[in-house]
Order: C-alpha cells, then sequence, then structure tokens
C-alpha cells in the first residue's frame, strides 16, 4: 500500500510539474512607461501585461487554459470566426463591464462590446488602439469570396508606453501595411490557405518594418521558412510556439 501510494504521489509531482512546464512561453519588452510583458497563448491568441492591467487578443480555449489565467481588464477580437471570437473563452476571463473591442461582426455574434472600425482610434486605460485593415484578395473559398472579406477584419496597432505593437490579424500582405508608421513589434499571421504564405509574410514583414517579428497563427506552415526569406533583412525574427 505504501509504495502504490508513493507512486501515486510521484505522478502526481510529475504531472503538476508537466502542467508547469507546458505554461505558455513569454517575452518582456522595455517601454517608457515600465515593463511588457507578451504571452504566447498559441494559434492567434496573445496576452499583454503592462502596468497592472492584462490586455487579450482573440482568447482560444482550445489552445489556453483560460482558467487559470488573470482576468482580463480589456479584450480585443479581429474578428468573427470561431478560433478568435470564442465564447467558452471569454466567458472564462471577462465579466459583464469587461471592455471589448471588436468589429461589428463580432458584435453581432457577440452581443456586447465596442466596434473600432478600420482607421479608427481609441484609447483603454492607458494603451492606444487603432483598428487597422486586415483581409484577403489571393485565398478564397471556392465560390470566389475570400476567407476574409474587406472591412469585416481587424489587425491593431497598440501603444504601450511609446512601444508600437502591431497585431495583425488574419490577412495576407494588404498595401495597407506600408502606411502602418512605426512598428517595435509585429505578429504576422501564416496559417495557409486563410492568410500568409512565408513569401505573403516576408513581403509584409517589408513593408512594416518591425524591429521584432514574430509568425503567429502559423498552423501547419513552417515558421523557419519566413526565418531563411528574412535574413539579412536586418529584423530580428522569433519564433514561438503559436501554431
Amino acid at each position: 500500500m505504501l509504495l502504490q501510494t508513493l507512486a501515486a504521489l510521484a505522478l502526481v509531482a510529475g504531472l503538476a510539474v508537466s502542467a508547469r512546464a507546458a505554461a505558455p512561453a513569454s517575452d518582456v519588452f522595455d517601454t517608457a512607461a515600465g515593463p511588457l510583458t507578451v504571452t504566447f497563448i498559441g494559434h492567434g491568441s496573445l496576452r499583454f501585461d503592462f502596468a497592472g492591467k492584462t490586455v487579450y487578443v482573440d482568447p482560444y480555449a482550445k489552445v489556453g487554459d483560460y482558467g487559470t489565467m488573470p482576468p482580463a481588464d480589456l479584450v480585443l477580437l479581429t474578428h468573427e470566426h470561431g478560433d478568435h471570437l470564442d465564447a467558452a473563452a471569454l466567458a472564462r476571463i471577462t465579466v459583464p463591464g469587461t471592455p471589448i473591442i471588436e468589429t461589428a461582426a463580432c458584435l453581432e455574434k457577440l452581443g456586447r462590446g465596442t466596434v473600432l472600425e478600420n482607421g479608427q482610434t481609441t484609447q483603454v486605460l492607458g494603451i492606444g488602439i487603432t483598428a487597422v485593415p486586415a483581409y484577403n484578395s489571393v485565398h478564397k473559398r471556392e465560390n470566389g469570396e475570400p476567407y476574409h472579406p474587406r472591412g469585416r477584419g481587424n489587425g491593431y496597432l497598440l501603444t504601450f508606453g511609446g512601444l508600437t505593437v502591431y497585431v495583425a490579424g488574419d490577412t495576407e500582405d494588404i498595401p495597407e501595411m506600408a502606411a502602418l508608421g512605426r512598428v517595435d513589434v509585429a505578429f504576422l499571421p501564416m496559417n495557409l490557405p486563410y492568410t500568409m504564405t512565408p513569401e505573403m509574410a516576408a513581403r509584409a514583414a517589408r513593408m512594416v518594418r518591425p524591429k521584432v517579428l514574430y509568425p503567429y497563427h502559423y498552423g501547419e506552415t513552417d515558421p523557419q521558412k519566413l526565418v531563411k526569406l528574412l535574413a539579412g533583412d536586418g529584423i530580428d525574427v522569433r519564433v514561438r510556439e503559436l501554431r
């Protein structure tokens, strides 16, 4: 019996260690208003911790244990697809008054939140937020409709203490990227056939010119292809587990 008990305790301890080991990775950036911690939850889901506040982008319960994460002070939704607007994840991190910035299609589906259209800017909790275009022009469904029609989805430019972060959302390398201005950190998607090929992402990166680039929402696409394409471009391409 004693041996069985010890074995059971060892198993529990091992599971606890495994759970801790599986916690999502994070990077820290210095800003004029203190550190910004970026946590890579997975897929298109990100978390930003800044000045005592927690901001989530596209929380998705399939890739993150939101029951173990801090409650949201702000949520950003890029579009209404189920891997970006997930009611189960939102239920774990929000209360009725939690600010949610979203698209019109998200509001129609979710029934709460504040719409920010492409080109509009706001500030919440001292964080600057600009909604920018995110759409397909090449990759389309069998009926000819783009996976992400123009004007329906958002990317976001976020300003944390003077540091600008671009979360592109589901998009291709669209010409509007060239007009974004200074970007310090960028997240560009490579999930085929819905967003960009590595070649498209490289073109997007050369338009945006971020100091640090994370390929994200990349599915089965090999992010190392993007690393090779941008070798010598002076962009710090960092690969994290954002499949």
